[in-house]
């Protein structure tokens, strides 16, 4: 994937999960399941794209990601939320949910 088509992807879709993470990065890899289980359950509209921030050096530069794990939800088109490394997800889904529930309906 390049960034023009990831571009392409968030302009045409209701909302789109970017998970940055890293070959090496345990964290990433433990957050991970977590994360697809609580988007699959709370925003099953939303787009869920898995990068690793090594092998797509051109989309990580593009969106500040320097690093991993970083998690990057767009709604409408443009960024919405931006968490990090020590990112709390039940925070997160309850910072969404509103939003989310408001594009959908």
């Amino acid at each position: 994937m390049n960034l023009d088509e990831l571009q392409d992807i968030i302009n045409r879709e209701v909302g789109v999960l970017l998970y940055f993470s890293g070959e090496n990065c345990n964290v990433c890899h433990a957050l991970r399941p977590k994360f697809k289980d609580a988007f699959d359950k709370n925003f099953s509209e939303l787009k869920q794209i898995y990068l690793d921030a090594h092998e797509n050096p051109e989309i990580s530069a593009h969106y500040q990601v320097f690093s991993v794990p970083t998690m990057i939800v767009f709604m409408d088109r443009r960024e919405f939320a931006r968490e990090g490394r020590s990112v709390s997800l039940h925070k997160l889904v309850e910072q969404l949910k509103r939003p989310y529930n408001m594009m959908i309906n």
